[in-house]
């Protein structure tokens, strides 16, 4: 039985959607949803999918190897970075070496790093006037979306999308491609 744990700090759009890819696999288990926000709607969505699920403090994460130990103790096969937007701790990355894979809403090394996520990409796209966008899937390591690159998808963008447009074709080629690179990585 492969194991994922997943990290998410907000809606949990793309937790479950991993759910739904896995829920009839039995070679494969989310061993639980964990978030650095108290209020983040992942918990609802994990609650309703029967999927467990913790908040967890910065302390716990930054400062202790609290988390860190609680996830050693579920073995994991990978941690998949689900919408999730703290820095990876390099305790982590140590402890879990080419285990730990993120999604980025654009194609790396172009805007990534800190504040790149969501619609501050997207909106970095369109003021550019980028004619192409996508997703990057990648390893972590200890600096902000700069591991080594997994996997790119690109889609077309034309000079009259707006960034909620661009954010829409990023969330299609996410939900199609991040469970199904996910699945690759744990067969391997």
């Amino acid at each position: 039985m492969k194991r994922i744990v997943l990290l998410a700090s907000g809606s949990g759009s793309n937790v479950e959607n991993i759910a739904n890819y896995f829920k009839d696999n039995s070679k494969v288990t989310i061993a639980a949803v964990f978030t650095n926000k108290r209020d983040a709607k992942v918990l609802d969505r994990c609650n309703r999918l029967n999927i467990s699920a913790l908040y967890f403090n910065k302390q716990s994460f930054f400062k202790s190897d609290c988390l860190l130990n609680i996830i050693k103790g579920m073995e994991p096969d990978l941690i998949v970075l689900a919408g999730f937007l703290l820095k990876i701790p390099e305790n982590f990355v140590v402890a879990f070496p080419n285990k730990i894979v993120n999604i980025h809403p654009a194609l790396l090394p172009k805007y990534g790093g800190k504040g790149m996520y969501g619609m501050y990409v997207h909106n970095a796209i369109k003021s550019n006037n980028e004619t192409e966008t996508g997703i990057t899937i990648h390893y972590v390591n200890e600096n902000y979306d700069e591991g080594a690159i997994i996997y790119q998808v690109k889609t077309v963008v034309s000079n009259t999308d707006t960034p909620e447009d661009i954010a829409q074709k990023v969330h299609i080629l996410e939900y199609d491609h991040f469970p199904k690179v996910i699945d690759q990585l744990l067969s391997n």
